[in-house]
């Protein structure tokens, strides 16, 4: 009879959930992350948030009905920071993807045809790394304002691909010397077989932990790029709450003081949350790193 592996016995035969669930730092991270996303989802089921300008609860102090107080205009602080977390969290996922969709294609093809192709992607790749950001950014701040989140993503990514693709090409070119690899070019594998088969379960843990680091400055990222007026100043917006209460002159008033540390509280979180998560990632995913 054919015996059903439990859960727990799966995973403690499996060596990377095995270390990943012995990661304090790993699971802590994870429930960070986990608690984002259902705020992102149910929050503004539960708590919906109401622009409306009501003076007479102008800086109101923390209570039941305001649990974070509220912001100059009288709007809720808890509310504007919970109707934000999705599109902050939108932006950090797709900025994530598109960066690591460009950086990893050019790796791989940059490592695996080599020759002409490889020193025109590196030249790019050399450029994007040595034009400074800042400079780029205020002069697209001059020319357009970014409306969506995918136009916000893509603005963010420009300057995150080319350090992910010079990477995965070292990666690549490793990888490519093996005698794994090169008994499939004996065997007459096709690419595909030995890009999909062969390199990608090599380098996927790279890919992963890149993914969520992406995310990471993607946030810290979305609030430099509210401060120079390229994005469509959103009230919800993490960045933008930040924003308005330093105008604000919150930080010399007592009363909205809180104001200015709410997303500032988040943003410092949803980082920590992240670095845990890929530290935790990392060392159940790199054997060198498991602990006995």
């Amino acid at each position: 009879m054919k015996r059903h592996l439990t859960f727990r016995q799966w995973s403690g035969n499996n060596p990377f959930f095995s270390s990943f669930l012995h990661n304090k730092k790993a699971i802590f991270g994870l429930s960070v992350m986990v608690f984002f996303v259902l705020v992102a989802i149910f929050g503004p089921l539960i708590f919906p948030y109401s622009p409306e300008i009501d003076y007479a609860n102008y800086l109101a102090s923390p209570s039941w009905k305001h649990p974070l107080g509220t912001d100059g205009l009288g709007r809720d602080v808890f509310r504007q920071l919970i109707a934000g977390t999705n599109d902050v969290l939108l932006v950090a996922v797709l900025t994530a993807a598109i960066t690591i969709s460009i950086g990893v294609t050019l790796g791989l093809i940059s490592g695996l045809v080599g020759g002409f192709v490889d020193r025109v992607i590196m030249l790019i790749v050399n450029v994007f790394l040595t034009i400074p950001s800042l400079p780029v950014f205020l002069i697209l701040a001059a020319l357009f304002t970014v409306n969506d989140p995918l136009s916000f993503a893509l603005i963010l990514s420009i300057f995150n691909w080319a350090g992910l693709t010079r990477a995965i090409r070292a990666q690549i070119i490793s990888l490519r010397e093996r005698d794994f690899i090169q008994i499939c070019k004996v065997m007459d594998m096709s690419t595909a077989y030995i890009i999909f088969k062969e390199l990608m379960p090599n380098i996927g843990s790279y890919i992963l932990i890149n993914f969520i680091l992406v995310m990471k400055n993607a946030i810290t990222g979305s609030v430099g790029i509210m401060f120079l007026g390229l994005a469509a100043f959103e009230p919800t917006n993490w960045g933008a709450i930040l924003i308005t209460a330093k105008d604000f002159g919150a930080l010399f008033i007592p009363a909205a003081r809180i104001w200015l540390l709410a997303p500032i509280a988040c943003i410092f979180t949803f980082q920590f949350g992240i670095i845990l998560l890929s530290s935790g990632l990392d060392e159940a995913l790199n054997p060198r790193l498991r602990k006995a």
